[in-house]
């Protein structure tokens, strides 16, 4: 939504796209009936108190969008991608090593 008379020198941004209901031909907002999550509220709140989430908003100075060629893509401020899982190394060469020990005693005993 975007609005003249703004009091902020800075634009948030909202991305809901992970928060609605799939439909037959058109997916549909939550509205918290029946113990579903409310969409609508949290989009409508986040917007009322400009709150900040990751993944989900964020408030956008002007500096940083005109360093972007004014452009306003959501997916370019709020990304919903997920952090990769930290793989600890050393106990997976561990649990590599466990496995090709049992290996090698099961075949010599067979």
């Amino acid at each position: 939504m975007l609005k003249k008379c703004k009091k902020h020198d800075d634009v948030l941004f909202i991305n809901a796209s992970e928060y609605f209901e799939k439909g037959k031909r058109q997916n549909r907002l939550r509205d918290g009936k029946d113990g579903q999550p409310n969409d609508i509220k949290k989009i409508v709140e986040c917007y009322q108190f400009r709150t900040e989430e990751v993944r989900y908003s964020r408030c956008v100075n002007m500096r940083e969008i005109e360093k972007n060629d004014f452009n306003l893509n959501i997916s370019r401020y709020v990304s919903t991608a997920k952090p990769e899982p930290i793989i600890d190394l050393k106990e997976v060469h561990n649990d590599l090593t466990s496995l090709e020990e049992k290996v090698l005693t099961a075949t010599t005993n067979a």
